[in-house]
This record gives C-alpha cells, sequence and structure tokens, in this order.
C-alpha cells in the first residue's frame, strides 16, 4: 500500500482478510480543493475481505474535523464517530483509495447545519446577529 495515498491495488494481495490503520492529518485534509472540511485528526480502519470475484469492505473514522460555523463563521469542531459496510462499484475496483473512501464517509456523516453549541459561537459576530434579527410583532386587535 501506498502510505501517501493510501491506494490498494486489489489484484496485489492475497485472499483473505487485510486490515489498514492510517491517520488523515491537517497535511491530507487541506489537499483537498472545494473542501467543507478545513483540517482534523482522525483515525481510520480499513477491513477488506478479498475472495475470488468480489470482496467486503468496511470503513471505520473517529476523530475531529475544522468546519465553518453557519452562524458566526468562525471554525469549529465536529466529533466523527462512523462506519460503513455497504459500498456500491458500478464495476469491480482494481484498486481502491482508501483515504476518499475515509473522506467521503467523513463528509456523509457530517451533520446538515454546523453551529456551535449554544454560548460556543463568536460573542461579537453573536451581538450583531442579534442586532439584525427581525421580531415578531403580534397582531392588535
Amino acid at each position: 500500500m501506498d502510505k501517501k495515498s493510501h491506494i490498494v491495488a486489489l489484484d496485489s494481495l492475497e485472499l483473505g482478510s487485510h486490515v489498514f490503520d492510517f491517520q488523515l492529518d491537517n497535511t491530507y485534509f487541506s489537499r483537498i480543493e472545494n473542501s467543507e472540511l478545513l483540517g482534523g485528526e482522525a483515525s481510520v480502519e480499513v477491513v477488506l475481505n478479498l475472495r475470488e470475484c468480489d470482496f467486503d469492505l468496511h470503513v471505520a473514522v473517529r476523530g475531529l474535523v475544522q468546519v465553518i460555523c453557519d452562524r458566526c463563521l468562525d471554525e469549529m469542531d465536529v466529533a466523527i464517530d462512523a462506519e460503513e459496510d455497504e459500498w456500491d462499484w458500478d464495476e469491480q475496483p482494481k484498486q481502491l483509495d482508501l483515504s476518499w473512501l475515509a473522506y467521503e464517509l467523513i463528509v456523509v456523516n457530517l451533520p446538515l447545519v454546523h453551529c456551535h453549541q449554544d454560548g460556543g459561537c463568536n460573542p461579537e459576530m453573536d451581538a450583531l446577529l442579534q442586532n439584525h434579527l427581525c421580531a415578531k410583532v403580534e397582531d392588535e386587535e
């Protein structure tokens, strides 16, 4: 396995079970263009069970990634604890980029809205937002 890209050529492996453990770090995330992930530290474990005509793949990712808070626009950490056994392939691949599979698993497990917990947003931005909130006007009878 190529350590830098984590690409595994399936035809170079013996039949049976193979385990790959590696880390994704800020350097890895900085190389991905147009990503909402600013950085992070994540442990990845891939279990590949290779058979004659097909294979099973289990990917688990645990760690923290940094994204932009949708409310205050500061960076924030999001915990990731995700696993996947179901991978769809149009055709049997000849090689797998394990780091890209881990990245995809992280992205699909991010919350739809990235927002600090109550009180965690930048206080200056929070005050500015509060000044621009529309107050609900009650109907006069």
